[in-house]
């Protein structure tokens, strides 16, 4: 029975617990969890670093069974240095890749959970950082192969997880039951993947499935540096990248102090139209203050995605292994402009965004050239993005050039579009940015930043063929961006309207559109967001609907404040952590 309308609710259980929990115990924490969620399904884990017998896997899967709960399985690639033995040079316990010891319980366990389950998931540990005397000699002999000079450990490392894909998962786990399904879940730090080894590129070809992970944790206070959005946009990547293969998001509430903090982690993984949300673990959510308030929430996403269609943005290609401006999309996403993030070039989009890591494809620039001529779209290019293809043909689009200097202002020069003036907001706090030299009247700056005699360009445009070329200036502190006034913001969004929709307000909201003229609103918990009112643009509206009301007191059509030609401007309320979904009615 599926409990929920729009997504399957699951959760993870760890193999200590299938392995150690009781009957009793496990009934208990059912109870709890129950009390507040409606579980669809379970992955039941035998493995992490420690096997759970057959009578402890058949006990946990009958319980959840008799509670109406779907159970599959779970791995993860984790071993202990056996007592004895030399430790290796590597975190976390995951695995030496060149040890046949740990090679060959992998396959144990792969082929152990296959006769178990006829469908598996690989938590997100299935990578190699491993750097013990084997491993350098093996990465050096491939290098020497391979004609790799650097003494890097990116191809190797592609290259062997890949092999161990195969040779150590698929094959025994398949030989052991040819029916099971294997899905690798694929971590939050996207940016790191070739790095470690994870292969996206060729795994998608031989996995069943993929899997996304959606934790942002506390951005200050721990090492990873996951913005907010991130939730949302790894899920488009991986929609994209496998379109009708991406089986759901997994979020969890560990390294957070903050309530909302982790309920966005649902939010935004909801928002991007899950076949399932994934809980990680059930033993972090027994007896905890965080699942009632997330059955609650559950309940309220289901109401909202009942009217959502699909996820619409600006496009953001970010090819296979690529790093560069790590997570730059995110910051612009949680500051209001629409973000799907794809491995392919999107020479069909609408509007296009390059990042650094775009750079990665060396087509690019030919790529981007015919994009531009043949399909006069916008493309939105980040100066991380010009530095890197310098000399390589953008000197044929763009009188840009980056030369290596930066400035530091609080003040700016917005143009107004479609008026013959500018605004000239303040900045709360000075930003750093790179200095994108222009040539006047060849290039045309419509939104700068000011130093007492001098200004700056921050969106920068040129007109080539039938489209048009945006250069943005991005801070080398990204999170500068939250310090851009609102005037600026709204300037910027106003270029880039995804579905005829802009936002007119400060940072640190973001704007949701789908592609059945509905859109969600939604500002973020974050220091210094308070309530206020926005204004919401909207091309051929004569009101919004909100087909979702929070209290019956509530007005459920909006009509506009104002138009201006074809645009209906809207004013609405924005309260930290409240989300709220519009139904656009046009003319």
């Amino acid at each position: 029975m599926r409990h929920y309308r729009n997504f399957l609710l699951t959760t993870y259980f760890v193999a200590h617990a299938t392995a150690r929990v009781t009957r009793e115990e496990l009934e208990k924490q059912l109870a709890f969890v129950e009390k507040h969620l409606r579980l669809d399904k379970v992955y039941l884990e035998p493995w992490r670093g420690e096997l759970a017998s057959h009578e402890q896997i058949e006990m946990c899967r009958e319980v959840f069974q008799a509670h109406g709960v779907q159970v599959e399985g779970g791995i993860t690639t984790v071993m202990r240095t056996p007592e004895g033995a030399k430790p290796k040079a590597r975190l976390f316990d995951t695995l030496c890749y060149n040890d046949p010891v740990m090679r060959q319980k992998l396959k144990e366990v792969s082929a152990y959970t296959a006769r178990h389950f006829d469908a598996f998931i690989i938590d997100d540990f299935f990578f190699t950082n491993c750097m013990c005397p084997d491993c350098v000699r093996e990465k050096e002999a491939y290098n020497r192969q391979h004609g790799i000079t650097d003494g890097s450990w990116q191809q190797y490392r592609l290259d062997l997880m890949r092999r161990v894909s195969e040779e150590d998962i698929i094959g025994p786990a398949k030989a052991a039951n040819p029916n099971c399904k294997i899905t690798i879940k694929y971590p939050n730090w996207a940016e790191s993947f070739q790095e470690t080894g994870y292969n996206p590129a060729e795994q998608r070809k031989i996995f069943d499935r993929i899997y996304t992970g959606t934790e942002t944790r506390d951005p200050v206070t721990t090492d990873q540096h996951l913005p907010r959005y991130l939730s949302y946009s790894l899920m488009t990547y991986f929609e994209n990248m496998w379109p009708g293969h991406n089986g759901g998001g997994w979020f969890d509430n560990f390294d957070m102090h903050i309530t909302e903090h982790y309920l966005e982690q649902a939010y935004l993984t909801a928002f991007a139209k899950p076949r399932e949300l994934m809980v990680f673990c059930f033993q972090s959510m027994a007896d905890s203050m965080y699942t009632p308030a997330l059955g609650y929430q559950l309940d309220k996403l289901d109401a909202v995605l009942d009217h959502a269609g699909s996820p619409l943005g600006i496009a953001c290609y970010l090819p296979d292994n690529s790093q560069g401006e790590d997570c730059i999309q995110d910051f612009l996403g949680m500051n209001g402009l629409p973000i799907q993030c794809t491995p392919y070039f999107p020479e069909q989009a609408t509007c296009i965004l390059l990042t650094r890591a775009s750079a990665l494809d060396p087509k690019i620039v030919s790529k981007l050239e015919k994009y531009l001529r043949e399909t006069g779209g916008d493309a939105i290019v980040t100066t991380g993005f010009m530095e890197a293809v310098q000399g390589q043909g953008m000197e044929g689009l763009t009188s840009v050039r980056l030369r290596g200097r930066r400035v530091t202002a609080d003040a700016y020069r917005v143009e107004e579009k479609n008026r013959h003036g500018c605004l000239y907001p303040a900045g709360v706090k000075p930003i750093t940015l790179p200095v994108a030299e222009f040539r006047n009247n060849a290039t045309w700056a419509v939104v700068k930043a000011a130093h007492d005699e001098e200004s700056y360009g921050i969106l920068l445009r040129d007109d080539y063929c039938d489209g048009h070329l945006w250069t943005l200036a991005v801070p080398d502190a990204y999170p500068d961006l939250y310090r851009l006034p609102a005037t600026v913001w709204s300037r910027i969004r106003q270029q880039f309207p995804v579905n005829g929709v802009w936002l007119e307000g400060p940072a640190r909201i973001s704007l949701f559109p789908y592609d059945n003229d509905t859109f969600i609103l939604y500002p973020y918990v974050m220091e210094g967001v308070q309530r206020q009112t926005v204004r919401l643009h909207v091309r051929g509206a004569k009101a919004l609907a909100l087909p979702v009301r929070e209290h019956p007191m509530q007005q459920s059509r909006l009509l506009p404040l104002y138009t201006q030609g074809e645009e209906a401007v809207f004013e609405v309320p924005a309260m930290p952590g409240h989300y709220v979904i519009y139904r656009i009615e046009r003319d």
